[in-house]
């Protein structure tokens, strides 16, 4: 049974549920620590989804869930709802947002921060050259939580220079062993194709990204036909960094835009 945090009702105003997706070694508890609140108290129906073998979601082996699985966990929640949902995805979980929207209708997404549809080639190559020793070890064991999860590397992929000492300790902490399978279906076995997709597509950026870069934000926008936007003084985890509430509100005016 998949971890579900499921906050909030429908309502007039948005009658239709949100589904947000955590990305790589997080679970559903990044998105409750702020943004599912948010989206409950402004009249929404917002839930989060741990992927298999993250949060309190089972697996028998982690290091072998692909990229179809987890899109299967989003479907499988997708389709438990009364109406189909938004679907907003943070880093991997845009990936597999972009994944599932290929043979899956939705109103509209979002991808936050999100890998692009050419892979993670250019994140892997930039964690190469800045940390030779450790994506040799990640190569031969299979496991990278150790190279992400101390509060220096935290920092570094995650948070900007703004963010507290003693937040990233917490979070960093909460932090989770990845699949090893994922890595190969992200660099070749199972890209993105963006043709497939219809659904109107929001791209969020943040300026001090560690993980993607800018001009990678800028290719998923272009991509799916759209622009991307970019807040300052932001690191990769957008919904957890001190200006999270700015993009929680974009989101909001976005989709009320758009009468969801």
């Amino acid at each position: 049974m998949l971890e579900v945090i499921d906050k909030g009702c429908l309502s007039e105003s948005h009658p239709v549920p949100l589904l947000f997706v955590h990305g790589a070694w997080h679970a559903a508890w990044c998105w409750d620590e702020y943004f599912l609140s948010f989206f409950a108290d402004k009249g929404y129906r917002a839930l989060a989804v741990s992927l298999r073998g993250h949060g309190s979601s089972p697996t028998a082996k982690l290091r072998a869930c692909s990229l179809a699985d987890y899109v299967e966990d989003v479907s499988v929640v997708a389709d438990s709802l009364p109406r189909r949902p938004v679907v907003i995805g943070h880093s991997l979980g845009g990936f597999i947002a972009q994944k599932y929207l290929e043979s899956h209708d939705a109103p509209a997404s979002v991808l936050m921060a999100s890998m692009p549809p050419q892979g993670n080639l250019g994140s892997g190559l930039r964690w190469l050259k800045r940390h030779p020793w450790h994506f040799t070890k990640i190569a031969i064991t299979g496991k990278s939580l150790a190279y992400v999860s101390t509060p220096q590397l935290a920092r570094e992929r995650f948070f900007s220079a703004q963010t507290p000492d003693s937040q990233v300790l917490d979070y960093a902490t909460r932090l989770q062993e990845e699949s090893t399978r994922i890595g190969l279906d992200c660099l070749v076995l199972n890209l993105p194709r963006p043709k497939r997709v219809t659904t109107p597509l929001l791209v969020l950026g943040a300026q001090n990204d560690g993980a993607h870069t800018a001009k990678e934000v800028r290719a998923t926008a272009r991509a799916y036909g759209t622009e991307a936007e970019f807040f300052p003084n932001m690191g990769h985890d957008m919904m957890l960094e001190r200006g999270w509430a700015a993009v929680a509100e974009r989101i909001h005016t976005w989709l009320s835009a758009r009468g969801l």
